[in-house]
């Protein structure tokens, strides 16, 4: 029987997760010192002014001990932002795609507001979820591995656009190449470019491409993405230069209409592993990045 690849996302996922349990047990300590014995205590008071006087105090609280709560690729969130996130994802919501909006909807100060909305989610949440079972650490670890996933995606692209600068720049400096890398991304005929190089010579477009699995339909889209991108850079007048970090990758490069790219073949979560093979490919183009001086 043929072995298939491990998968790595799920990995690193339950290993962040399981970085954050202090900061959820931190949260159990809190809750027992406002008398409840477990979580599912506090979900069920049916006291809401007290609830929500409790989850106010969690908000104004200094969390000790330099605990942190991380987010899909193990980057710390700051301590009120983690307070907030780590509260919703318990009740089963998502603060910050859906919960933000409504925070204006409420008068006070901010972690008044916070904590009244936490706390109507709270009510519902136990409707829904009543029993004691949904609320310890495991189905929450569930949860929190589902949430890390969906900051991952959103993380990842902006991650791979800031490695690329960053090294983009160090390179630069390094061979007194006098380019400009823009600090933003760039629309074009609606296509978007991660990466603006500028020099005297001309400009050099830059997206960058990432695809955990290949396979099915996403493949296809994902190959006809970077054929478009090239197209619309190059009958714009422009450089473009693709870089596609996918493992197992069924494109044909030479198909693709431009002098250069970068494909790296390797899973975008492999972050170390990629980054000392992206900063090779820059050195492999050094002339090409000098002829744009």
């Amino acid at each position: 029987m043929s072995s298939i690849p491990d998968n790595i996302r799920l990995k690193e996922l339950v290993i962040v997760a399981n970085l954050n349990k202090p900061f959820f047990d931190d949260l159990i300590i809190f809750l027992q010192t406002e008398g409840y014995v477990e979580l599912y205590e506090f979900v069920k008071e049916q006291d809401v002014s007290k609830a929500k006087r409790v989850i106010k105090t969690y908000f104004e609280r200094k969390i000790p001990n330099n605990l942190k709560l991380y987010d899909g690729i193990a980057r710390p969130y700051s301590e009120n932002k983690a307070k907030w996130l780590l509260l919703g994802w318990i009740f089963r919501d998502a603060p910050e795609q859906r919960l933000k909006g409504f925070l204006k909807s409420f008068s006070g100060t901010q972690n008044e507001r916070k904590a009244e909305l936490i706390n109507q989610v709270r009510q519902y949440a136990f409707s829904v979820l009543p029993e004691r079972e949904r609320w310890d650490w495991l189905p929450i670890f569930e949860v929190m591995i589902d949430r890390l996933e969906g900051s991952r995606r959103s993380i990842k692209g902006n991650l791979f656009e800031e490695i690329v600068r960053r090294n983009l720049n160090e390179i630069f400096v390094k061979n007194n190449i006098e380019l400009l890398v823009d600090k933003t991304q760039i629309k074009l005929d609606g296509e978007t470019y991660d990466i603006k190089v500028s020099g005297k010579q001309g400009t050099i477009l830059i997206p960058v491409k990432t695809r955990e699995t290949m396979g099915g339909g996403h493949a296809l889209l994902f190959t006809r993405d970077i054929h478009k991108a090239i197209s619309v850079a190059s009958q714009s007048g422009y450089e473009c230069i693709p870089i596609i970090i996918a493992e197992s990758w069924t494109g044909n490069l030479n198909q693709l209409n431009c002098q250069n790219v970068i494909h790296i073949d390797k899973n975008p979560n492999q972050v170390n592993e990629v980054e000392p093979i992206l900063i090779k490919e820059f050195e492999r183009l050094l002339e090409v990045f000098r002829s744009f001086i």
